[in-house]
């Protein structure tokens, strides 16, 4: 057998390509452009573990397959930097994130290199280089000098903005902004002096100044996401978080929420993902009404999709962090409103969403007017409704919502009912069928018609309005914390001012520690002379970690330009992503901000598309098998896994790395955990430990995580390759499991052996191919490149394995069979395929070649097998052309001497000959 040296033949080509930029593309070709991205990581200090290429050699998979086809394949790599780990490292070691980040990166890069990928390392990108940051920072100054024209649907500059207020103020002007912008004439403004017209243009700006409840963690130093708080606690160290109100920079992507909503029809995402973000953005038509409150001039606002319910309302509930609250309590209720508000700010709104057994909520003593009925209703503050959608409020419909039917029965408040159909006497029916009751003019209409009746009238009577409704909040977009993109902002007279675009980058100062100053402002608070040469402060928050994240993908296309954040030509090329593929996490986060950004983009003349990401594929994730030894209880003895339930035992974790095949390596073991050094071991009949073993998240905590370091060491980059598109369909979740990886490498070595004689030597043949070698050959080529196309890797390679079989079976040395197949397996392993592509007489790179063509001739059947059964009993398996009749079959089968010798003499009564399926011979 030829000798398969996998280490030679692969630092020998990565050296090649590296010194030869063999995957360095360029913006100026004829050929069609195909862009290929991944998510690109965050460099953490443990670097990548197996799990993490998966993504990573699938679209290094379709980048080489398309450069085959003849495609300008733009496939670069880069690294979303900024980050807490590294922050919360600086604050525990006093060492520079940037240090921390740097060595990160630097141990990404080996292993992303080691692994063969074909990107373009020239278009390298990192969110925390201030060279990349300082377009990060000049898109936020595009933000701030934009406003949203809701009647042409698209961003505007904010000149046009002041020149349209200067001719007819903001009468009939319908554009995205602040709830309590005020109405005001042309007059009025031009009387107003530029501090007021300040203020006034702040409210709709696309990204502006608010007060905001957030998600503040102390120990931190920040402000966290909802997706960064679980159960009160933020999700990194599992540090206290609380609710409070703090002055942040906003980005009004609500603008954008019905556009983003559409756009999901338009692009070619996973259906489950795009979901996610249709209800994230959660539109709703309905409309808002206005209950007056007893003895106060203040109307409450709520929103209701449901107004043919507007009867059945016995109570109101106002969200803990309602400002209106404190104003309407009355002083008899002071003290338990104040008390439970206190305790329900502090619960996150996920963790409020999804607890609907726990009940609680107090009266405020106030009362609102029903606006039809002007009976009084009462007003309650409860933690079930939330301060981010909506109002704010509830208009309380027992008889229709549950949660309001459990509300009421618990505290005794009324049910009414609204609906003839609807049984309520033991929960809430929101059915839109039968006739409406109780309900004054809306008596004797279907739930559907009171819905367009109850809106008519709402407007009629000037109690409220038609309203579109989007659940989606305005982002929050800065962080209390150092290691971020500075905004480029001052203050003068207390309002906001940009930096001049020649100002920019605005790089992050020193400062003598990572920590919130004395005072408890942002680290950037720590900084000397954080400020402009004239003297005014600069912000001292900074940027959220999806700031870069929201268009890196277009710096790449013109990674080096200084003078724009990409060129019209580049962005003119390649236009958008057409494959990206990354984790569903980011569904209504990143994936979200960058349509957004893009969108904006494009209005503002920057960018040529509405969606960056063509088409989206999640990759499922590798999940660790994790293996066990199992202690005897208070004891330094373990026990084999077949005799553990003759103890009592507790199950441990053990690094799998000193486990081959479920067997432990006791004297590794005894090193990895020098505490029991001393251990005894009650072993199998056959001397060896057995571990147990269980399928879990791959982590560091379980003692499962597999360096592709390791493997790639031990096995190749290629067995790596192949061995994870092996384990099952990109998008599912699989388990790892490093017993089975020998069979791939074992294929390999098959793959080689082609190529070779016994004597190593290597062995390629000017023969004609047989029929049968092209037959497997075309098979192959087809097989492969529909596969990639529909992204079933896996198949593919099953397919090269039966392939390779079969081929070594026939003894293929063959020229026209061999040097196709390893152009077909190429974008799967590219080391071994380079060395075979050379070892061919080619003095250029495998990359160069055309991808084979398959003959649809040489897949047609020219005969079919046939098993051959004597009274139902499968016996033997014949093979006839497919244009014999069934006469010729069958005189061929009775003159078999197999078949002969079953009939043993007899003749048969019939002969069953099913075309193309079997033969039955009937005695």
């Amino acid at each position: 057998m030829a000798h398969y040296n996998f280490r030679e033949i692969e630092e020998k080509w990565r050296s090649y390509w590296k010194e030869n930029d063999i995957y360095k593309v360029s913006n100026d070709s004829d050929a069609p452009k195909y862009y290929v991205l991944d998510m690109f990581p965050y460099p953490s200090g443990a670097g990548l573990h197996v799990g993490h290429p998966l993504g990573y050699i699938a679209s290094d998979i379709v980048s080489r397959f398309k450069r085959l086809k003849g495609f300008n394949v733009l496939h670069p790599m880069g690294f979303d930097s900024f980050g807490l780990p590294a922050e919360q490292y600086a604050i525990e070691t006093g060492q520079h994130p940037a240090l921390t980040t740097a060595s990160n990166i630097k141990r990404y890069k080996e292993q992303l290199q080691n692994i063969g990928f074909s990107f373009d390392w020239s278009r390298e990108v990192q969110t925390s280089d201030p060279s990349f940051y300082k377009w990060t920072q000049w898109i936020f100054m595009q933000l701030f000098n934009s406003w949203y024209d809701q009647d042409e649907d698209k961003a505007r500059g904010i000149d046009e903005l002041t020149e349209i207020f200067e001719i007819k103020g903001n009468e009939n002007l319908h554009a995205a902004c602040d709830e309590d912008t005020p109405d005001f004439s042309a007059e009025e403004w031009r009387s107003w002096d530029q501090k007021e017209k300040d203020k006034i243009l702040l409210k709709y700006r696309l990204t502006y100044l608010a007060e905001m409840m957030v998600n503040w963690c102390p120990a931190l130093g920040t402000v966290l996401s909802n997706d960064e708080v679980k159960d009160g606690y933020s999700e990194r160290g599992g540090h206290p978080v609380e609710r409070k109100k703090m002055l942040q920079w906003m980005m009004r992507i609500t603008a954008y929420a019905d556009r983003l909503l559409t756009g999901l029809d338009t692009i070619d995402w996973p259906e489950p993902l795009k979901e996610m973000q249709r209800n994230w953005i959660g539109k709703s038509i309905g409309a808002e009404l206005d209950f007056a409150i007893l003895n106060h001039e203040e109307k409450i606002k709520v929103f209701t999709t449901r107004v043919d319910t507007v009867f059945g309302v016995s109570f109101l509930v106002l969200a803990p962090e309602s400002e209106i609250v404190s104003e309407i309590t009355t002083d008899e209720q002071r003290g338990d409103v104040d008390g439970y508000v206190a305790q329900a700010i502090n619960r996150s709104e996920r963790e409020r969403q999804m607890d609907v057994k726990t009940i609680s909520g107090v009266f405020t003593g106030a009362y609102a007017i029903h606006p039809f009925s002007g009976d009084e209703i009462p007003i309650w503050v409860a933690d079930y409704v939330l301060s981010g959608y909506g109002t704010g409020a509830v208009m309380a419909v027992p008889a229709g919502d549950q949660r309001d039917y459990d509300f009421a029965r618990h505290f005794g408040l009324p049910i009414i009912p609204i609906n003839e159909q609807a049984d309520i006497s033991q929960q809430a029916d929101p059915t839109k069928e039968g006739v409406v009751i109780n309900s004054d003019f809306l008596n004797g209409l279907s739930p559907m018609e009171a819905m367009q009746r109850g809106v008519e009238e709402v407007e009629k009577r000037q109690i409220g309005k038609a309203k579109v409704n989007y659940r989606m909040r305005d982002a929050i977009f800065t962080r209390q914390r150092y290691w971020g993109e500075p905004l480029p902002v001052y203050f003068k007279d207390g309002l906001p001012e940009l930096l001049d675009e020649a100002q920019l980058p605005l790089v992050l100062p020193e400062v003598d520690k990572y920590l919130p100053t004395e005072d408890g402002d942002p680290p950037l608070g720590r900084a000397e002379d954080w400020k402009t040469e004239d003297g005014h402060p600069l912000e001292l928050s900074t940027m959220p970690g999806w700031a870069g994240s929201s268009w890196y993908f277009f710096r790449y296309m013109d990674a080096d330009n200084d003078k724009e954040f990409a060129g019209k030509s580049a962005l003119d090329y390649w236009e958008n992503v057409d494959l990206y593929i990354g984790g569903s996490e980011h569904a209504t986060g990143h994936l979200l901000y960058s349509r957004f950004w893009t969108k904006f983009l494009k209005d503002r003349g920057y960018v040529n598309v509405e969606e960056p990401f063509r088409k989206l594929i999640n990759q499922g994730m590798i999940q660790g098998r994790s293996n066990f030894v199992y202690r005897v209880k208070e004891s330094d003895t373990f026990v084999t896994f077949s005799r553990r339930k003759e103890y009592d035992t507790i199950a441990m974790h053990v690094d799998v790395n000193i486990v081959d095949n479920d067997v432990l390596d006791v004297e590794k073991f005894r090193k990895w955990r020098p505490d029991f050094s001393n251990a005894e071991f009650i072993l199998e009949d056959d001397g060896t430990y057995v571990c147990g073993h269980e399928i879990e998240k791959m982590s560091k905590r379980y003692y499962n995580v597999v360096n592709p370091d390791d493997i790639v060491e031990q096995y190749g980059a290629d067995t790596l390759r192949l061995y994870e598109m092996f384990l099952g369909p990109i998008e599912q979740f699989k388990p790892w499991n490093t017993n089975g990886i020998d069979g791939v490498f074992k294929f390999l070595r098959k793959f080689w052996n082609l190529f070779h004689d016994d004597q190593d030597e290597f062995c390629v043949t000017a023969e004609k191919a047989t029929d049968q070698e092209l037959k497997v050959l075309h098979r192959t080529i087809k097989k492969a490149q529909e596969d990639i196309e529909r992204l079933s890797f896996n198949t593919s390679v099953s397919e090269f394995m039966i392939c390779v079989n079969e081929l070594t079976s026939m003894k293929c040395d063959k020229h026209e069979i061999l040097e196709p197949l390893a152009i077909v397996i190429s974008p799967y392993a590219p080391h071994i395929t380079e060395e075979i592509w050379r070892k061919l007489g080619h003095t250029e790179s495998i990359t160069t070649a055309d991808y084979p063509l398959f003959d649809e001739k040489y897949l047609v059947e020219e005969s079919h097998e046939y098993p051959i059964s004597v009274n139902g009993k499968m016996r033997t398996k014949m093979s006839f052309s497919l244009d014999m009749t069934r006469e010729q079959i069958t005189t061929e089968v009775l003159a078999s001497d197999v078949v002969r010798k079953w009939l043993e003499g007899k003749e048969p009564k019939k002969v069953i000959v099913v075309p193309h399926k079997i033969v039955n011979v009937v005695v």
